[in-house]
C-alpha cells in the first residue's frame, strides 16, 4: 500500500462558486481536450455518438433543484471532480503505488505506468472521482494540470487549471489554501467555504462556496406591466409627424 507524505506548507487546490456557476459545461470541454492531448494516454470515448455513449472524464458537473429554508426554489449547478484530500484514502488503497500525492503541494496523481486497472482507488473515494479509462484499461482523475501550472514556458496568466482559465463566469479560483493571505484562502473566509462531505474524514483541499438565497419577486408584480404601460398619449417624433401628416390626407 502506499503511505502519504507528511502535510504540505502549501496546498494547491480549488474553491468552487456554487452561487455562479451557471452550468455551461465549458469547464468540462475544457478539461476532456487538455488532458486528452496531454495525459500519457488520451481520455477516450466508446460510441460516442450512438446509442449507449460512455467516455472518460475528470470534471463533470451535475444540477439539483434545490429548496432553501425561505425563499423560491433555484437550480444549483454542482461541479465535481478530484479534491486532492489531506488523508486521501485513494493513496492509501493503491496496491502497486501508482496513485500518489506530491509533497511539494499536496497534489494527487496517477503514474498509469504503475497502474494495474484494480479499482480499489475508485470504490475508496467517496467522492467519485476517479475514473476507469476503457481503452487504457488504467484510473485517470484531475490532476490540477500540472503540466501547465509547472511549465514556465506558458505565460502567467495560462498558468492555471484549464478549467479555470477557460470559466467564464470565474466560478473556478485556484490557489494556496494553506496561505491565509491567497486570494482564495480570503474568498473562503469572506464567503464560508465549506468541505465536501466533511464527516468522510477525508480532509479535502478543494472548497465549496454555498449559492446565495435568490430573491423573490412579489405574488402582485405582472412582469408585462412595463410592456402594457402607455408610452404617450400622443405620439411623437417621426411617428407623431407621420401620423400627423396622414391624418390631413
Amino acid at each position: 500500500m502506499t503511505t502519504l507524505p507528511p502535510l504540505p506548507q502549501k496546498k494547491l487546490g480549488l474553491v468552487i462558486d456554487l452561487d455562479t456557476c451557471v452550468g455551461c459545461h465549458a469547464c468540462v470541454i475544457a478539461c476532456k481536450g487538455w488532458n486528452t492531448q496531454s495525459q500519457p494516454s488520451p481520455l477516450s470515448d466508446q460510441d460516442p455518438y450512438g446509442a449507449d455513449p460512455t467516455g472518460t472524464f475528470l470534471n463533470r458537473v451535475h444540477g439539483f433543484e434545490v429548496q432553501p429554508p425561505e425563499g423560491p426554489a433555484q437550480l444549483v449547478h454542482f461541479p465535481r471532480s478530484c479534491l486532492h484530500c489531506d488523508d486521501a484514502p485513494c493513496v492509501t488503497v493503491c496496491p502497486t503505488g501508482a496513485s500518489w500525492k506530491r509533497a511539494e503541494d499536496g497534489i494527487v496523481l496517477v503514474n498509469e505506468a504503475d497502474c494495474i486497472g484494480c479499482g480499489l482507488c475508485a470504490w475508496a473515494c467517496p467522492y467519485g472521482a476517479r475514473e476507469m479509462d476503457m481503452a487504457e484499461g488504467v484510473m485517470k482523475k484531475c490532476t490540477l494540470c500540472v503540466d501547465r501550472i509547472d511549465n514556465p514556458h506558458l505565460p502567467e496568466e495560462d498558468r492555471l487549471p484549464a478549467c479555470v482559465r477557460t470559466c467564464p463566469s470565474q466560478a473556478r479560483h485556484f490557489g494556496d489554501l494553506n496561505d491565509p493571505d491567497s486570494a482564495v484562502s480570503l474568498l473562503v473566509a469572506e464567503r464560508g467555504g465549506v468541505d465536501l462531505m466533511p464527516e468522510q474524514g477525508t480532509a479535502p483541499v478543494n472548497k465549496y462556496l454555498p449559492p446565495r438565497p435568490r430573491d423573490a419577486a412579489p405574488d402582485d408584480v405582472d412582469v408585462l406591466a412595463p410592456y402594457l404601460d402607455v408610452v404617450a398619449e400622443e405620439p411623437r417624433g417621426l411617428l407623431g409627424w407621420i401620423d400627423r401628416t396622414l391624418a390631413r390626407i
